[in-house]
């Protein structure tokens, strides 16, 4: 079977700069191929409601456009074909220079990385999508291609490219799923502010409970905090 990933991170600067945030989030989306034009004009059908010709964003989130964003978070969890996973790197912790040679860009992919690969499975086909930055190594999106696809001797990653987010309502829904998640983590919104409530309208109605790790086997909405420290 045929799968597409669309992925984006938030509060990416952590990974270089500790005080920024307490977490970085990296989170994707997964849809079979054939669900594409579905997830395009279900997302497409919402903006056009709401006369949004921009992207859809987690920044962008506003007392002004909360119903939408609530529509947005109501069909991804009323669409059974998409599934969302975020890992959350707990910035203190990354040490670049034991691991990664003093590159915080190379252990970025690295967590990239674990996103992905626990997500592939046997006998399929994946084409991964990331929000397109520029990286100091222009081939780190190929590394990561290649690293994957040596990693699963039964799936074929076929692609891992870099796409521009206005371009793609899968990564714009990755961006808003995602932000949440780290936004959580990161304590970083007031209570009352409408990023909170975006929050809190998911956990309750969805979740039944406050973002939070999840069981690895969890396939909806999967919270994945990495361990950094090792032991058992």
């Amino acid at each position: 079977m045929k799968f597409e990933i669309y992925c984006d991170e938030s509060g990416l600067e952590a990974l270089s700069n500790k005080e920024a945030h307490a977490y970085t989030g990296i989170g994707g989306i997964w849809i079979p191929a054939d669900q594409r034009v579905a997830l395009k004009e279900g997302l497409g059908a919402i903006k056009a409601k709401y006369n949004i010709h921009g992207e859809l964003k987690w920044q962008k989130v506003s007392p002004a456009y909360l119903s939408m964003y609530k529509e947005i978070v109501d069909f991804f969890f009323n669409a059974g074909y998409i599934r969302f996973r975020v890992i959350l790197v707990e910035a203190e912790k990354v040490d670049h220079i034991r691991f990664n040679s003093a590159d915080a860009e190379l252990g970025f992919y690295k967590f990239y990385y674990q996103l992905l690969q626990h997500w592939i499975f046997d006998f399929n086909e994946y084409v991964v999508f990331a929000d397109l930055k520029q990286n100091r190594n222009k081939g780190r999106l190929k590394e990561l291609e290649k690293a994957l696809d040596n990693s699963n001797y039964t799936s074929d990653i076929t692609q891992v490219q870099g796409l521009p987010s206005h371009e793609s309502l899968g990564i714009q829904l990755a961006d808003i799923l995602t932000g949440m998640v780290t936004a959580k983590f990161n304590k970083e919104y007031k209570p009352e502010a409408a990023k909170a409530q975006l929050i809190q309208y998911l956990e309750e109605k969805y979740l039944s409970r406050e973002i939070a790790p999840t069981a690895k086997w969890e396939e909806k909405f999967n919270v994945f905090k990495i361990n950094l420290q090792g032991g058992w």
